[in-house]
């Protein structure tokens, strides 16, 4: 099941063959394509065909092969740039440069230079804190699963 493509959406324009790009892997449901403004050369953007903005909007029945066409790739890419690893990583709307569902696969060395997780780290302030936040999320979930 894959929705309607968004005319105005780079991604979408990619998917439907209107805009080049670097295509590495394609199936029935996703693409990936190597990104414009690498990080370092490999780095590559894996996208659903359809137009889903966000991780949340992908439909049940695409989350599964969705991931499985990450992990092919992660690995593609590890074993084609010679790689210690990757990185894997996503943006739902914040910091999302394209509104359109994409994972990022960087090939990964040791002492490459990239220093984990772009963002300072703010640890808790006490276990009550943490218990707190352990609590709500834990709620959340139940309240979705329901």
């Amino acid at each position: 099941m894959l929705t309607k493509n968004d005319a105005t959406c780079l991604f979408c324009r990619i998917a439907g063959g209107e805009v080049s790009a670097g295509l590495v892997f394609e199936d029935e449901i996703s693409l990936a394509f190597l990104d414009h403004r690498p990080v370092f050369p490999g780095h590559c953007l894996l996208i659903p065909k359809g137009h889903y903005e966000t991780l949340a909007d992908l439909p049940e029945e695409l989350i599964a092969p969705f991931f499985k066409n990450a992990q092919l790739l992660a690995r593609a890419v590890e074993a084609a740039m010679d790689a210690h690893g990757t990185f894997v990583a996503m943006n739902n709307r914040v910091s999302q440069s394209v509104p359109h569902l994409h994972i990022h696969i960087v090939p990964r060395r040791r002492k490459d230079g990239l220093k984990g997780f772009f963002w300072p780290r703010s640890p808790y302030k006490s276990e009550e804190e943490a218990n707190a936040v352990q609590s709500a999320i834990r709620s959340a979930v139940h309240a979705l699963i329901q």
